[in-house]
């Protein structure tokens, strides 16, 4: 039992004198990996598939990492992906013009394993989780309403909405997914300033995906806009006015009934967050433990 406890000690010991830690901060873009069906564009003459991840864009992280040895270290890094936007649904058909995209505004947190090959170059893998966040869609729409609603909205506002006019409409809906795991893997080159500072260079990989758990509209305005590009009836729906059939919220689920009458429950969907990324940054060691000082 004893030589345990020695051998445990001077495990411990060793770990310590060795301790290094240091923080790093970087910054980074990275595009799509593994890009599944987002959308769709719609014209006259054919409908194509728009492929992407929510993934792609900037992002910045901060990472703290310890190092046991000269080789192994843990590293706890919490970030903010900014997306670029993607393509939901772009249609351009007589009398319908659409224009809906999506993109991600979320914070994640991975721990991983780091490795050091040498003083140079360093690879991570591990886990990684979405904190919060959404993935946020933007909308603008105009349809061209028909003779009998022109000819009714004109009486029934007492102003002149003649054929041809328009239903132009702007909205912005949130979408939130349930609690996610993917995994993190970088390989990296770090290159020595002085004692403290370095800075370096790494491609990162991030594999995950998100099942979406529900959704809001947050934004909601409807104009009647006549030919000539007036506005006619500023505000004809709007956030408490939605139009028949379009709810506030949606549900997410696994399942629904053949005999579902609630349209505000929709079937779950996976959404796409992987990503193959560069990342540029700096990092500060703290000063080493030194072995002869614990003596």
């Amino acid at each position: 039992m004893k030589q345990t406890i020695t051998v445990l000690a001077a495990l411990l010991i060793g770990s310590v004198s060795y301790a290094q830690f240091q923080i790093s901060a970087s910054g980074g873009y990275a595009i799509g990996s593994a890009g599944m069906k987002i959308g769709e564009k719609v014209s006259v003459s054919q409908t194509e598939n728009t492929y992407g991840s929510y993934g792609e864009g900037f992002n910045g992280q901060i990472r703290g990492t310890y190092f046991f040895n000269d080789h192994i270290g843990a590293d706890l890094s919490v970030g903010y992906l900014h997306g670029s936007d993607q393509t939901v649904s772009e249609v351009n058909v007589p009398g319908l013009e659409v224009d809906a995209v999506a993109r991600a505004r979320a914070f994640g947190a991975a721990l991983s394993v780091v490795y050091k090959f040498n003083d140079n170059v360093y690879a991570r893998l591990g886990a990684l989780v979405k904190l919060g966040g959404k993935t946020e869609a933007v909308a603008y729409q105009n349809a061209v309403m028909s003779d009998e609603q022109a000819a009714g909205l004109s009486q029934a506002y007492g102003t002149e909405i003649e054929s041809g006019s328009t239903f132009e409409t702007n909205y912005v809906e949130d979408y939130h997914g349930q609690f996610p795991l993917g995994f993190v893997a970088a390989i990296g080159y770090e290159y020595p300033l002085n004692d403290n500072f370095s800075v370096f260079a790494e491609a990162e990989y991030y594999g995950i995906s998100l099942k979406r758990k529900d959704s809001e509209i947050t934004e909601w305005n409807t104009d009647v806009v006549r030919t000539d590009g007036t506005v006619a009836i500023a505000g004809f729906y709007s956030l408490d006015n939605l139009p028949a059939g379009t709810n506030r919220t949606t549900t997410y689920v696994d399942e629904l009934s053949n005999t579902n009458a609630d349209d505000s429950k929709e079937l779950a969907v996976k959404v796409p967050y992987s990503s193959f990324g560069i990342n540029f940054g700096i990092t500060y060691k703290f000063k080493r433990a030194a072995s002869n000082k614990m003596m």
